[in-house]
């Protein structure tokens, strides 16, 4: 009998979520902007499917963090405040400091994924980053004086739009020698990390009312973006032997879709890499249906056994892929060094946007990568680094087979994609956790559908050893805790 209790009560709090989660959606999506009057309870209970009862609770959740306020006997309406939604984690920090300003934000604008990152943590196991340990950082602190000798006025001009001529031309050398790809200076841009490229990409291809395809799952920010540009999203499964590729050519015929946002190289959160015949079909579809390929490439250095397959645009020869490939992640995360590659009708479209951002990523990152990256010194670094990280890898997937979790060993990048039983509540499991001072991502937040509620990501990388296994240990035990 006490378990059914425990059942009915862990059921009411989960419905109650769902409906707080539904209205800070609601208000990050524009259906309620500020000042407006939400739903009474009881239209918004209909709309739920839920008792009436469930939704006051989510209300006066709602109004204790402040995202609502109530008029009496008017009703709730979304406060003029700061963008509280945009932390509406039940863990976040918020600033009790009170400011009276005017000024307010028409609009609210939210990663999920940085609302987690905020969070300061011992344990960190959402950031996809390489622990700075690993990096030589001795060495680029030396490279760094060597390149003010070499640019005195480097910090006395901006770059171009486009970057430095001279990193481009030597990536565009890179590609040829590495991968065979020929690709003109002219057709690549430096960008400050993938995740700008993702949003100049999603500011000028795509406009209000467009249909995106994306992966499902996918990198969480990229859902963000793309919701910001009120676009409508059709997710793409994706599985260890990649996409259903009758799936995509049906969305692309009938839905007629502007692009399709891929990470298809030790995908980002699974691990999962795309094989070489669906890569040729899929830039083939996307000739045939007009459709163009964003394929980001972070993690293709990263591997730990054979490289990964050719990138699509390899394969492209009508101007249909944009490949994004980023170096951040494991050559030095401070410079924040990305390139997006097309072709010149794509390219035009692109580089006003990066105008009106930036004007141009700072040249002194750019100068100091360019002489970085391409010393025998780093490209020798790399190659022990994918030692270094399938160690730790290896050592994260041998301390959770005690568990009865499930995952897929991917072949190279810096995540775990875990399923978790259906009795562990992962809602409750990531308050816990940060509460303990440990961080992962929900799956939840890298679902188009917001729906995959029993998978977190967990990020290998980032933490020393003796980190990982007490941080494994901790996560093992909160995970028993929360089950029901």
């Amino acid at each position: 009998m006490e378990i059914t209790t425990v059942g009915a009560k862990h059921e009411k709090r989960k419905l109650q979520q769902s409906v707080y989660d539904a209205i800070v959606d609601g208000i990050t999506q524009g259906e309620w902007k500020e000042l407006d009057k939400l739903p009474s309870v009881r239209v918004m209970a209909g709309r739920m499917n839920v008792h009436r009862l469930t939704v006051l609770k989510a209300y006066q959740q709602l109004l204790e963090d402040g995202i609502v306020h109530v008029k009496y006997k008017s009703g709730y309406f979304v406060s003029a405040s700061e963008s509280a939604a945009a932390d509406a984690s039940p863990a976040s920090h918020r600033d009790s400091r009170s400011w009276d300003y005017q000024a307010r934000s028409l609009y609210v604008h939210r990663s999920r994924l940085s609302d987690i990152h905020r969070q300061q943590v011992d344990y960190q196991m959402s950031e996809a980053l390489i622990d700075p340990g690993l990096l030589p950082n001795a060495y680029l602190s030396n490279h760094v004086k060597q390149v003010f000798d070499m640019y005195p006025k480097v910090l006395s001009t901006y770059s171009s739009v486009s970057g430095d001529i001279e990193l481009r031309a030597e990536l565009a050398r890179y590609f040829m020698e590495k991968q065979g790809i020929t690709v003109h200076p002219e057709e690549l841009l430096i960008t400050t990390g993938s995740q700008q490229a993702i949003d100049l990409i999603s500011r000028s291809l795509v406009k209000d009312g467009d249909r995106v395809l994306i992966e499902r799952p996918t990198y969480s920010p990229a859902i963000d973006l793309f919701v910001q540009q009120n676009v409508k999203l059709l997710p793409v499964e994706i599985a260890p032997q990649g996409y259903d590729l009758e799936q995509i050519e049906f969305l692309m015929r009938t839905e007629q879709p502007k692009l399709f946002y891929m990470n298809p190289t030790f995908q980002n959160p699974t691990g999962y890499t795309v094989p070489v015949r669906q890569r040729k079909a899929l830039v083939e579809l996307a000739e045939r249906y007009q459709c163009i390929l964003v394929e980001d490439e972070v993690y293709h250095d990263i591997y730990f056994g054979d490289p990964p397959p050719l990138p699509f645009f390899y394969y492209d020869t009508e101007g249909y892929v944009i490949h994004i490939r980023s170096f951040s992640k494991y050559v030095a995360p401070g410079l924040r060094i990305s390139v997006l590659a097309a072709r010149p009708e794509l390219m035009n479209a692109i580089i006003p946007i990066k105008a009106l951002s930036d004007n141009g990523t700072p040249l002194l990152t750019q100068k100091i990568f360019q002489h970085y990256f391409f010393s025998s010194r780093l490209q020798e670094h790399v190659a022990k680094l994918r030692i270094a990280l399938e160690l730790r890898k290896a050592r994260m997937e041998k301390l959770l087979e005690a568990t009865d979790w499930r995952w897929t060993s991917p072949g190279g990048g810096l995540n775990l994609w875990i399923e978790l039983p259906n009795n562990v509540n992962v809602d409750e499991l990531l308050r816990q956790c940060l509460a303990e001072s440990i961080a992962f991502v929900p799956g939840r937040i890298c679902d188009p559908l917001d729906r995959m509620d029993s998978w977190i990501r967990l990020s290998y990388s980032y933490i020393s050893e003796i980190q990982l296994e007490e941080g494994i240990r901790r996560l093992i035990q909160i995970a028993d805790r929360v089950k029901v």
